[in-house]
C-alpha cells in the first residue's frame, strides 16, 4: 500500500481539447498516463493536483472520471484552474454515485489519512496586489482559508506528518504566497507538491526545502505521465 501523486491530466476524452495538438511530451498523453499507472496496485491511493478534465460540465466529464476510475487505485481528487466542471462537493458525490465511480474521493475543506500522516490541500491561487483585481483577492482569501481548513482539520487528529496538495505552487522564482507559505510553516507541513507549470515554465520550479517543507513539481508532463510515489 503506497502514496502517489500527479497533477494535471488535461483529459478530453468528450471534448475537442486534447492536449496532443501542443505536440512534444503531449503526444499520446492518454496512453501514457495509462502506461504510468500500471505499476500501482488497487491498495494504492493516487493524489491528482487539479486540471484534470476539460468537460466544462460533469456531463462532459463522465468519460474522463469513468477513465481514471478505471486507473488502479483509490484517488483523491482537488481542483485545479480548468476543472469548470466542479460544483459543490455534495453534487460531485451525487454524480459519481449515479455513474457507479466508487474510489474517487473530493478534497476540499476537509482532509484524509493516509496512515499517521495527513492528507491536506486546495487549489490555490496567483495573486499580487500591484496586478490582481479584486475579484482575484476574493479567490485568493478564500483559497487560503480552505487550506486552513483542510489544515485544522489534520491538527484535531494525533499524525506524525501533514502532507499538503495544491494545484497552483505557493513559490516559483520571481514569486511567492506570503500567506500559504506562512500555513505550511505554521502547520509544520513536511511536504508540498504542486502542479500547473508546464514546458518552458518547469524551470521556475522551486524543489526541494524550503523552510521546514519539501517542495515538489508534480504536473503530469514534468513526471513523464507517470505518478510518483511519495510514501
Amino acid at each position: 500500500m503506497s502514496l502517489y501523486t500527479i497533477g494535471d491530466l488535461h483529459l478530453s476524452l468528450n471534448t475537442e481539447k486534447p492536449m496532443d495538438v501542443f505536440g512534444g511530451a503531449w503526444v499520446g498523453y492518454v496512453e501514457k498516463i495509462e502506461a504510468g499507472f500500471s505499476e500501482i496496485t488497487d491498495d494504492d491511493t493516487v493524489v491528482l493536483c487539479g486540471d484534470i478534465s476539460w468537460g466544462m460540465s460533469l456531463d462532459e466529464s463522465e468519460k474522463d472520471f469513468l477513465f481514471i476510475s478505471h486507473l488502479p487505485g483509490k484517488k483523491i481528487i482537488l481542483k485545479g484552474n480548468h476543472d469548470y466542471w466542479w460544483t459543490t462537493a455534495a453534487k460531485m458525490k451525487r454524480f459519481f454515485a449515479e455513474k457507479e465511480i466508487c474510489n474517487i474521493e473530493i478534497l476540499h475543506n476537509n482532509c484524509f489519512f493516509y496512515e499517521n500522516m495527513a492528507i491536506c490541500g486546495t487549489r490555490g491561487w496567483f495573486f499580487e496586489e500591484e496586478y490582481g483585481n479584486e475579484r482575484d483577492e476574493k479567490v485568493y482569501r478564500r483559497e487560503v482559508m480552505r487550506l486552513e481548513t483542510s489544515l485544522k482539520a489534520a491538527k484535531a487528529h494525533s499524525i506524525e506528518k501533514i502532507l499538503v496538495f495544491l494545484h497552483y505552487p505557493p513559490i516559483f522564482q520571481g514569486y511567492e504566497c506570503p500567506d500559504i507559505l506562512h500555513l505550511l510553516d505554521n502547520y509544520n507541513v513536511a511536504l508540498c507538491c504542486y502542479g500547473h507549470l508546464h514546458g518552458f515554465s518547469h524551470r521556475r520550479a522551486i524543489q526541494g526545502k524550503v523552510h521546514h517543507t519539501e517542495f515538489q513539481l508534480v504536473s503530469a508532463d514534468y513526471l513523464n505521465f507517470k505518478p510518483i510515489k511519495i510514501i
